[in-house]
């Protein structure tokens, strides 16, 4: 679509997908999807979409926004999905994390329809998805990027190509989510740790955020983790999508036959936190694990 505005379909209006699309609809003609009626209605300046087919059936560039593999799949292969409905030549932009080999056989099956795919995993939190702020790494053809890359330009204030196949950028993100999910265990030792000692853990916090020991997970969770201790924290990132990630995580270096054990023991920490109640919660109350509240 060189020299075109492309027409976009948002698929997965959830603490990600609202911001981006809406951003995205400042620029571009945007339909939007979700399974939530409600959801769709939110998106100002948007065209709300009763399926994922029809929210594709006009647009050149799909982006799904979803939650897990079987979403993904859902969303492009199941009834009334995108594959069946994206124009021949439109192109799939996958910011969902469902790791590199999942991404490269969801690319093989758009190829049956005539579609190709960016692998295009995001990270930054939803502030950030609605400012256009968003890291964005990619794994794509050139000539496939070139076709997407004024709308990946206007959600990111960083956009790295990392290869052209697609799970490349699945790769790099699964690297992201190792250091995310061991940084915001290690806040939670640390905010646990406080509170053992008969600190004030918001004041531990600040502190330690303006110092070497600081860290972009540190200063954004750990005041949510203080909450996580009154009416509770605001769900920005949902604990069981960690559960999922550091499971990818785990598994990418398994296959690469790359130890990984702080991530193993992050991942055990998520899956505890999943057991016990928490996986629809903020992923900040895992330190109610390592410190419970207390009356």
């Amino acid at each position: 679509m060189p020299g075109t505005s492309p027409t976009v379909a948002v698929i997965g209006l959830g603490a990600m997908g609202l911001p981006m699309a809406t951003r995205l609809a400042t620029a571009f003609t945007v339909t939007a999807f979700d399974v939530a009626e409600d959801r769709r209605a939110g998106v100002e300046g948007a065209t709300p979409a009763a399926t994922p087919a029809a929210a594709a059936a006009e647009a050149d560039v799909a982006l799904l926004v979803v939650r897990d593999e079987a979403q993904v799949r859902a969303a492009l292969f199941g009834p009334d999905g995108v594959a069946g409905a994206l124009r021949p030549g439109g192109v799939v932009v996958l910011t969902s994390t469902i790791g590199p080999d999942a991404a490269r056989a969801v690319a093989d099956e758009l190829a049956g329809h005539s579609l190709d795919l960016v692998d295009a995993p995001v990270s930054g939190g939803p502030a950030r998805a609605g400012a256009g702020d968003l890291l964005i790494v990619v794994g794509a053809a050139p000539e496939v990027l070139d076709r997407t890359r004024p709308v990946l330009e206007h959600l990111a204030s960083t956009l790295t190509v990392i290869g052209e196949r697609p799970g490349d950028g699945q790769a790099l993100k699964a690297i992201n989510q190792l250091l995310a999910g061991v940084h915001i265990a290690a806040a939670a030792e640390a905010v646990a740790l406080a509170r053992g000692l008969g600190l004030d853990p918001a004041l531990v916090v600040e502190t330690l955020s303006a110092g070497a020991a600081g860290s972009f997970m540190l200063s954004d969770r750990g005041p949510r983790m203080l909450q996580a201790y009154g009416e509770g924290a605001e769900v920005k990132s949902r604990l069981d999508i960690f559960v999922k990630d550091m499971g990818i995580v785990t598994g990418v270096g398994r296959e690469a036959h790359v130890p990984l054990p702080l991530a193993a023991a992050a991942h055990q920490l998520y899956l505890l936190g999943e057991a016990g109640g928490l996986g629809a919660q903020d992923d900040s109350s895992v330190v109610t694990l390592l410190s419970p509240a207390t009356d």
